[in-house]
């Protein structure tokens, strides 16, 4: 536990002087997020914040396991090259299968074998998507990942602590300038860390010997970014358009456009994810593989009643990107 402390007070320590710094770099630079379509700002917001979380998760739990910062730091380069130049979305997806294959090679699963390998890369391009589309309001992606990392704190019993914590940790010191409103973004650098980060701890939640109500436990703890994914694919097929076209039509989108304050819509999704990841962590502590498998079925079914219930899925009107 005292470890712990340590890993998280120094990664929250470090995130939290290096994204000013990040700030005025992305400004001078020019990586900023500019008034369009799909944005909900009106002025310019610099990106590169995924790079200060980076930083301060390195500086926290480098230690424990250096062999994680490979795909960690691939992920923030292929997204810090996206932010600056945006890249088509077939060189993002080769991007993104090369950073899952990393992921793949540096923590291995019970599942084994090639077919574990392709498993562990396919997760790790939907977790990146996921986290970015999840990235659509100030503090949600940030919010719910470092919810999410904390709950992988409690249930992984030996490899993934230190990284689940210090992400969290820092994600905390980046929040005190990414909360409402925002004075600093993610950007793509940033979601495609937590992407790769939680496709990272999900694979230590599969590692062999981990117990399974474990390993099913995790992943209730990244449902919510699975989720976004699965959704905005059903309704763009449902609307005829490419699932790589984007859309104002997340269910916080939604709410937003029927009266939510942006705030309350990115702390019900955080408040979503801290009940997902209690239930994890009961569910991890289990005797039983009913239980377990009764609270990963019950996850995919209340948020798809939400899902449908905001109108999500539905083949609404989609802006290209």
């Amino acid at each position: 536990m005292t470890r712990l402390v340590v890993v998280s007070a120094v990664a929250f320590g470090a995130a939290a002087v290096l994204t000013p710094i990040a700030m005025a770099v992305a400004r001078r630079a020019g990586v900023v997020d500019r008034p369009g379509p799909l944005k909900p700002q009106s002025a310019p917001v610099p990106y590169l914040g995924g790079v200060a979380v980076f930083l301060g998760a390195v500086a926290g739990a480098v230690l424990g396991h250096p062999t994680v910062i490979a795909p960690l730091g691939g992920a923030v380069a292929l997204g810090v090259v996206d932010d600056r130049f945006e890249l088509p979305a077939p060189l993002r997806l080769v991007g993104q299968a090369a950073i899952g294959i990393g992921v793949a090679l540096v923590v291995p699963t019970k599942v084994g074998g090639v077919g574990g390998g392709v498993l562990v890369a396919a997760t790790s391009v939907l977790l990146m998507n996921g986290v970015n589309f999840l990235d659509g309001l100030d503090a949600l992606a940030s919010g719910v990942v470092a919810v999410a990392g904390v709950g992988f704190a409690l249930i992984l019993v030996h490899d993934g602590k230190d990284l689940a914590a210090a992400l969290a940790a820092a994600l905390a010191g980046f929040l005190l300038y990414n909360r409402p409103p925002a004075r600093v973004y993610l950007g793509d650098a940033g979601a495609y860390l937590l992407g790769a980060g939680s496709a990272i701890l999900l694979a230590w939640a599969w590692a062999p010997g981990t117990r399974t109500p474990v390993s099913l436990a995790g992943l209730v703890i990244v449902a919510i970014p699975v989720a976004e994914v699965v959704f905005a694919v059903v309704r763009r097929l449902r609307a005829r358009q490419s699932v790589t076209s984007g859309d104002r039509r997340h269910p916080y989108d939604l709410v937003v456009e029927h009266g939510w304050r942006r705030g309350t819509a990115a702390l019900s999704y955080i408040g979503c994810e801290v009940v997902l990841a209690g239930a994890a962590v009961g569910a991890s502590r289990a005797h039983s593989l009913a239980v377990a498998f009764a609270v990963v079925g019950l996850s995919a079914v209340i948020l798809v009643i939400l899902a449908a219930a905001s109108g999500a899925l539905s083949a609404g009107p989609t802006v290209p990107a």
